[in-house]
């Protein structure tokens, strides 16, 4: 039994939750969730793409659409080649056939460290109101990619952005909590590069993360 199975057994003992239980008790939060009167929420009206690309360039994002994904290999080359970065890159299993090879790209699915300029991830929702990225961290969809490397590129399917955050925490309640492999370990949201302001109140890019975070929005 690993650390985090450690705790959560001692949690579900404080709780009572057993096997037999357990669906039990599940249930009773889903129908609290389902019943829970939702706050305020701001209106979001047209076009979800616009406004979700409107957004994340004003968090310093920078934005590129594609018709497919067959075509995001040659629109991360050109991201690459307009800024003079590396064309090393990392990527999450998943983008891994794609035709890196043809754009004249080096693209591996493997394991992040320090020295990898470039990560090419996905995202499970995107948000309109705010240009935010949500990442949903597991074995094949790794958090370390969106975080080590200098340059997070993000792959959009214009099919998961969503108007505002409490929508994209519905699509993962129904989409990945109920899935084989349950609640990820983490759940992050990525507003744009990394940033602080502590030293004089002055922004700098790149303090805790990536400088850079260029998505690619596939319209197919």
């Amino acid at each position: 039994m690993n650390t985090r199975e450690n705790i959560l057994a001692r949690l579900r003992g404080s709780l009572g939750r057993n096997a037999e239980n357990g669906a039990h008790g599940r249930a009773i939060i889903n129908e609290y969730l389902a019943a829970h009167t939702k706050g305020p929420q701001p209106k979001i009206s047209g076009d979800l793409l616009a406004r979700f690309c409107e957004e994340s360039k004003k968090l310093s994002s920078s934005v590129d659409e594609v018709t497919s994904l067959r075509d995001v290999p040659q629109a991360v080359a050109r991201y690459l080649a307009e800024h003079k970065l590396p064309t090393q890159a990392v990527c999450w299993p998943e983008f891994a056939s794609l035709d890196w090879r043809g754009a004249q790209l080096d693209v591996a699915s493997r394991t992040v460290d320090g020295r990898d300029p470039v990560g090419i991830t996905g995202c499970h929702s995107a948000i309109a109101e705010t240009g935010t990225l949500i990442l949903c961290s597991s074995p094949l969809t790794p958090a370390a990619l969106s975080l080590l490397p200098e340059t997070h590129i993000v792959i959009v399917p214009a099919g998961c952005i969503v108007g505002v955050m409490e929508d994209a925490w519905q699509r993962v309640r129904t989409e990945v909590s109920t899935g084989k492999a349950g609640w990820p370990r983490a759940i992050n949201f990525i507003s744009g590069p990394s940033r602080t302001g502590d030293i004089e109140q002055t922004i700098v890019l790149g303090a805790h993360g990536p400088y850079r975070v260029h998505i690619v929005i596939v319209r197919e």
